[in-house]
């Protein structure tokens, strides 16, 4: 009744006022009036789309994601878009336009609202197929209601002002009455009086008005599997609204839902859809028995006030009996507010007997548990231990060992061969059918009712046996995978154990992506095969779940055409997306498999994150270590290598005055030894260089070790200056196998350390001997020592012993230089305790040179 009319004249009006308005696409049906209305606007091309051979136009949501307008016009909010489109509702492509940051103004009938679809069935007696969820609706930021009299409808309605001429008669005759249309007036005025009610409520709160506002409250949904399901949901959603509570769609799963036929599964499956559409939150409960009991234990858990049910169904033969549920719950829920809701539910269903399939090794089983039992109870008649009747207890041990290792039917088959045998064996007369005493006739019957209970009793147990162990099964597996995966610092092998344990747990292929550098989504790992061929489709599904952080493809409302489903893998971000492929697509949909889904992601999710955080912490601690590094290395830069030189520029300095030869003499000296051990730090920072990045090569050749100490001794005379000098090196010492230049550098390299820490007047000890196929060069002092927890570290880059605000100067770099040198020979080198625990002792292990 004017709504696309309406919305292009608002249209027209924010363009007037410098909006940037784009018509994504709008529905004329041939109004002259209205399309009328189009011009001056501008209007994107629509997208055509082949189905079963005809050309359909649609939305061309691309084109207007990447126009980007202020405000885009999207008619029939409701429409469903055509198959192999993104989404399957028009409504999903306005979500999208909204998310990408463009306004839209869009148009629908009020029996389009999911909410009142059962409510507009009831008026109109037609079932509306094309809905939007309540949520959409309520996020509109303004609602308009465009409201005409049913007398002035019907009229425009005639004059062809709503459809074309000549297509209208039936829709009169049947939709559009008089009553239909003030029912479906009222209806939305009570729709749009709710929405000023709820804006009314928000803006008092906003303002701090005083006024009776209502204590929280929950309401709780009980559905099964009826067809009433989905109208308790949309009952629910209208009480939730309406009273401003949060809701809860909860239904209850028994043993007994296992032998549900999967269209009863489906309802529930769809219902529970529905409810997570409108924003309900959802929970599905599993107990042997007593479903009351269990629902009123969580809603007492949850603070549940209100309780939602449907009028218990007929049950039994002839529909004499009921269900039993809602009574128990009027019964255990005397605490809380139950409303009933009826409708068109349809009967309860009975008993659910399995498929009559008999495979060969059960009946085998079943016929000669019967022969067996026949056999025995002969052998205890023969002997007349007991009376006759007695002898069907033997039969209903067989019944129930059937029963118990082959399943229900099975025991009901072997329960009606042991019947016969019975009769036909142990009631007079014998060996016949007929049954002559009339206490004859009761106890067989006795017996049957027993037979039938038992073997029913046993199928079931074994069913609800079953049901165990596929939840052990499972739960093994999730425990089994957090083991597996807990240990795993590999993000290659976390992947993968995810992919596996995906599809074993259910039953399909399985896929990871995760994005690369750019954001573009790779294959990471897969099973059965690591990398699938993913068709445009299943790629842009998998593009969808990952951008929106919802799951697209196959068994969703985004992309279902594509072959794969995915779910976003997601902790506090989003770090990827799970492929799965069903045999049956619909096994997707499924609660349970859902939750088994949510469970695995979450466990593949954090163990993904906790990969990723165990290598930024590695980076942290290199970046760390590297800062380290570098305060040490300017350290060194502004005052261990700045010292010598501030004295070789003095000593130089110095000799521009005119000066005794003795004294000139002197500052030479001084400037030399200096220079020299300027040189000796360079040398260490450039042999460390070498060191770190593996350049270093020693050149080998045959060395007197003893040449070596007295090179040392003389380019160290001033620092070893205070200090006595003892040698220990016998004159038969074996040659070593080594680069003199590198050994020699680390053999001054020790003698510096020890001169620097050994207090002034003390002795330093260098001793040699053969030790097999090496030779070990001890330095020892008299100083501090260097404490046993520390000996280790003392060989690191920049690392010294801490001895307070009088510790020698020096670049931390001589140790850690030694080692490498001596390791590079093949050689090792330790820190000990000195002679008699006093000082340190640094030996180096150098190898003998051959034939020595």
């Amino acid at each position: 009744m004017g709504k696309t009319y309406a919305m292009l004249q608002e249209a027209a009006a924010r363009r007037a006022q410098g909006a940037d308005v784009v018509v994504g696409i709008v529905e004329t049906h041939g109004r002259a009036e209205t399309e009328a209305l189009l011009t001056g606007l501008e209007m994107l091309p629509r997208k055509a789309l082949d189905y079963r051979g005809q050309r359909l136009d649609e939305l061309d949501l691309d084109a207007l994601l990447l126009r980007r307008p202020q405000l885009a016009l999207i008619d029939e909010l409701a429409h469903s878009n055509v198959p192999g489109s993104r989404h399957v509702k028009r409504w999903q492509d306005v979500i999208e336009v909204l998310d990408a940051g463009i306004d839209v103004t869009t148009a629908l009938n009020i029996q389009h609202i999911e909410s009142l679809n059962d409510a507009v069935a009831r008026i109109s007696g037609v079932r509306v197929q094309e809905t939007v969820p309540d949520a959409i609706v309520a996020r509109a930021d303004e609602i308009e209601l465009i409201d005409l009299p049913p007398e002035e409808l019907i009229k425009r309605l005639h004059e062809g002002k709503v459809y074309r001429a000549g297509t209208v008669g039936r829709a009169l005759d049947n939709f559009f009455t008089r009553p239909n249309l003030t029912a479906l007036r009222e209806l939305a005025l009570r729709t749009a009086a709710s929405r000023v009610d709820a804006e009314m409520l928000s803006l008092m709160r906003q303002g701090a008005v005083e006024g009776p506002w209502p204590t929280q409250e929950r309401l709780l949904v009980c559905i099964n599997e009826t067809p009433l399901a989905k109208s308790l949901v949309r009952a629910g959603k209208r009480m939730a609204e309406r009273s401003g509570i949060a809701w809860i769609v909860a239904t209850v799963v028994t043993p007994r839902h296992e032998a549900l036929p999967d269209t009863a599964r489906r309802l529930t499956t769809e219902a529970m859809q529905l409810a997570e559409a409108l924003g309900a939150e959802t929970a599905t409960l599993s107990v042997e028995s007593g479903i009351a009991t269990e629902l009123v234990a969580f809603a007492r858990a949850r603070n549940v006030t209100r309780l939602l049910v449907g009028r218990p169904r007929p049950r039994g033969l002839f529909g004499l009996g009921r269900e039993a549920v809602a009574d128990s719950l009027l019964d255990a829920a005397s605490d809380f507010e139950i409303t009933i809701i009826s409708g068109d539910a349809g009967r309860a269903p009975g008993p659910q007997w399995p498929k009559l399939s008999l495979s060969w090794q059960a009946a085998l089983a079943g016929l000669g548990g019967a022969l067996l039992a026949t056999l025995i109870a002969w052998g205890i008649d023969n002997v007349q231990i007991v009376d006759a009747g007695t002898l069907s207890v033997v039969y209903l041990v067989v019944v129930l060992a059937v029963g118990a290792r082959y399943g229900l039917v099975p025991a009901l088959a072997t329960s009606i061969v042991s019947f016969l045998a019975y009769n036909f064996f142990f009631t007079e007369p014998r060996l016949s059918f007929a049954v002559a005493q009339p206490e004859s006739i009761l106890a067989i019957i006795i017996f049957l009712i027993g037979a039938l209970f038992t073997g029913t009793l046993a199928g079931r147990l074994r069913q609800q046996l079953m049901s165990l162990r596929t939840s052990q099964r499972r739960t093994e597996m999730l425990y089994d995978f957090a083991k597996r995966i807990a240990d795993k610092s590999d993000l290659d092998d976390v992947l993968y154990a995810g992919a596996y344990h995906i599809a074993a747990t259910l039953n399909c292929r399985s896929l990871i992506l995760l994005p690369d550098s750019s954001g573009v989504l790779q294959q990471m790992q897969g099973y059965p095969s690591i990398e699938e061929e993913l068709d445009p489709r299943a790629a842009a599904a998998a593009r969808w779940a990952f951008e929106h952080n919802e799951a697209a493809g196959a068994g969703t409302a985004t992309l279902p055409t594509s072959a794969w489903m995915f779910v976003p893998l997601a902790a506090a971000t989003p770090l990827g997306v799970v492929g799965l492929q069903f045999a049956d697509a619909r096994r997707g949909a499924d609660p349970e498999i859902r939750r088994l889904l949510q469970a695995v992601e979450d466990q593949v999710a954090v163990a993904i994150e906790r990969t990723r955080m165990a290598t930024d912490l590695q980076n942290l601690r290199v970046e760390a270590e590297g800062e380290k590094l570098r305060s040490a290395l300017l350290n060194s830069l502004s005052h261990d290598l700045r010292t010598p030189l501030v004295s070789v520029i003095g000593a130089f300095t110095g000799l521009e005055g005119d000066l005794p030869k003795a004294d000139r003499d002197a500052l030479v000296e001084t400037g030399l030894d200096e220079a020299r051990r300027l040189d000796r730090y360079v040398q260490n920072l450039l042999n460390m260089t070498r060191l770190e990045y593996g350049a270093l090569q020693p050149r080998r050749t045959i060395v007197d070790l003893r040449e070596l100490v007295g090179t040392a001794r003389a380019d160290l005379r001033r620092g070893l200056e205070g200090h006595e000098l003892a040698l220990d090196l016998p004159a038969d010492l074996p040659r070593i196998d080594a680069d003199p230049v590198l050994i020699g550098q680390a053999l001054a390299n020790v003698l510096e350390n020890a001169a620097k820490y050994a207090p002034p007047g003390s002795t330093i000890r260098i001793a040699a001997h053969a030790a097999g196929s090496s030779v070990i060069l001890a330095v020892s002092d008299e100083g501090p020592g260097i404490p046993a927890a520390e000996r280790e570290k003392v060989f690191d880059l920049f690392y010294r012993v801490t001895e307070g605000d009088r510790r020698p100067t020096g670049t931390g770099l001589g140790l850690a230089i030694v080692r490498g040198f001596v390791e590079a020979h093949g050689g090792r080198v330790r820190a000990l305790a000195g002679p008699g625990g006093r000082g340190t002792s640094i030996e180096l292990e150098l190898p003998v040179a051959a034939g020595q």
